[in-house]
C-alpha cells in the first residue's frame, strides 16, 4: 500500500527537547509527538501572570480609595448644605472623588489588556508541545531530541490510515 502522509511541524522555531514516539508507532489524535523548549515562554508566561497580579492588588487600593474619596465628598457636601464648610474643601473633594474613579476605570482596562497578555503568553507556551491531530503510524522522524529546528519544518510524518490505498496493478 502507498499513502498521503501528514508532515507534522513545529507551529514555532526551536531546540527539540523530547521526542515521544518512534518510527512504526501507532500515535492517536491528542497524543504528545515531541515538545520544544519552552524556557522563554515559561517565562513570558510567568511574567504576564506576576503582572496582572500586581495590576489586581493595585485596583484594590484604588477601590479602596475611590470609598475614602466618596464619603469625603459626602461629608463636604453635608458641610456645604449646614453652611458649615468652605468651596475650596468641597471642590478638593469632589476633585479627589471624580480622579479617583478614573484612575480605576483606567486601571480596569490595563487589566483587561494584560488579561489578553497572559493569554496569548499561555498560548506560545502551548504551542512548544506539539500533539498529533490524526491517527497513524509514525513513518519517518527528522529531527531527534537536542536539534534545533526552524518554524513550519516537519519534525516527523503520519500515515493517517484513511490515506492509505492499494494499487494494483
Amino acid at each position: 500500500g502507498e499513502g498521503d502522509n501528514a508532515f507534522i511541524g513545529a507551529p514555532q522555531p526551536g531546540w527539540v527537547t523530547h521526542l515521544y514516539v518512534q518510527r512504526g508507532q501507532v500515535v492517536h489524535r491528542g497524543d504528545v509527538l515531541f515538545t520544544l523548549d519552552d524556557t522563554q515562554q515559561r517565562a513570558a508566561r510567568d511574567q504576564a501572570a506576576a503582572t496582572l497580579a500586581q495590576m489586581k492588588a493595585t485596583l484594590t487600593q484604588q477601590q479602596a480609595n475611590l470609598d475614602y474619596t466618596r464619603k469625603q465628598f459626602s461629608r463636604q457636601t453635608g458641610l456645604a448644605r449646614a453652611n458649615a464648610g468652605t468651596p475650596t474643601n468641597l471642590d478638593l473633594a469632589q476633585s479627589n472623588y471624580r480622579q479617583s474613579g478614573a484612575q480605576i476605570s483606567q486601571a480596569q482596562s490595563q487589566i483587561q489588556q494584560q488579561e489578553a497578555a497572559l493569554q496569548s503568553a499561555e498560548y506560545a507556551l502551548s504551542q512548544r508541545r506539539v500533539v498529533a491531530q490524526t491517527d497513524g503510524h509514525v513513518e519517518d522522524i527528522y529531527y531527534r531530541e537536542g536539534e534545533y529546528v526552524a518554524a513550519s519544518i516537519p519534525v516527523l510524518s503520519v500515515l493517517p490510515p484513511r490515506n492509505v490505498y492499494v494499487r494494483f496493478f
